[in-house]
C-alpha cells in the first residue's frame, strides 16, 4: 500500500508543476498541428518502447476521433513506430539508430509535423529524427523531461519537470490528449 500511496502522492505534486511549465508549449503545439493539418498536412509521430505506443496512441486519436460528441473527418497521422518490415529492415541492413529519420526522408514533405517522444530525451534514433525533419523542412516537437538533450535541437518542446520515467509519460499521455481535444477544437468546433 505504501507503493501506491507514493505514487499516487508524487504524480499529485508533479501535475501541477507541469502544468505550469508546459501549459503554453501544449497550446502551441496544438496551433502548429492545427494548422499543418489546415494546409493539407500530415503528423508523423515516433518514440521507443512505452513511447512507441504513445505515439500510436496519439496518432489514432486524429486518425479516429477522441471526441465523441464531433463528427469529423479523419486527419493524417502515422506512426513511424508501426511497421515492423521497415523497422527491422533498416535496424538489421544498417543501423537501429535510423528507424525513424529514414521513414521521415520517405514521408515528410515541407509543413508537416514531426512529433517525438523521448522520456530521455536522448534517444539518438529520434535525435536523428529530428535532424532528418530539419533538413525537409518540417517542424519537430518533442515530449521528453526538463532541459533533455533533445530540447534544444527542436522547433517546440513539451518538457516535464520530473526524472521518473512513469511519471514523465503519464504527464505525455495528458498532454497529448488535451493537444487532440484542442486540434479537434480547432478545425472542427465545440463537441457539445
Amino acid at each position: 500500500m505504501q507503493t501506491v500511496e507514493m505514487r499516487f502522492d508524487e504524480l499529485v505534486t508533479l501535475l501541477p508543476k507541469f502544468k505550469l511549465h508546459a501549459a503554453r508549449a501544449i497550446e502551441e503545439a496544438a496551433l502548429l498541428i492545427s494548422n499543418s493539418f489546415i494546409k493539407g498536412n500530415k503528423i508523423l509521430i515516433c518514440g521507443n518502447g512505452g513511447s512507441a505506443a504513445d505515439s500510436q496512441h496519439f496518432a489514432a486519436e486524429f486518425v479516429n476521433a477522441f471526441s465523441k460528441g464531433i463528427n469529423r473527418k479523419a486527419l493524417p497521422a502515422i506512426a513511424l513506430s508501426t511497421d515492423t518490415s521497415i523497422i527491422t529492415a533498416i535496424a538489421n541492413d544498417f543501423t537501429f539508430d535510423n528507424v525513424f529519420s529514414r521513414q521521415v526522408e520517405a514521408y515528410a514533405i515541407p509543413g508537416d509535423v514531426l512529433v517525438v517522444f523521448t522520456t530521455s530525451g536522448s534517444s539518438i534514433n529520434c535525435i536523428n529524427a529530428v535532424t532528418s525533419a530539419k533538413v525537409i523542412g518540417v517542424t519537430s516537437i518533442a515530449f521528453t523531461q526538463e532541459s533533455a538533450e533533445i530540447s534544444n535541437l527542436v522547433d517546440l518542446c513539451i518538457e516535464v519537470p520530473s526524472v521518473n520515467t512513469q511519471h514523465i509519460q503519464e504527464c505525455h499521455l495528458l498532454a497529448y490528449h488535451v493537444i487532440t481535444e484542442l486540434v479537434e477544437h480547432n478545425l472542427f468546433g465545440d463537441s457539445k
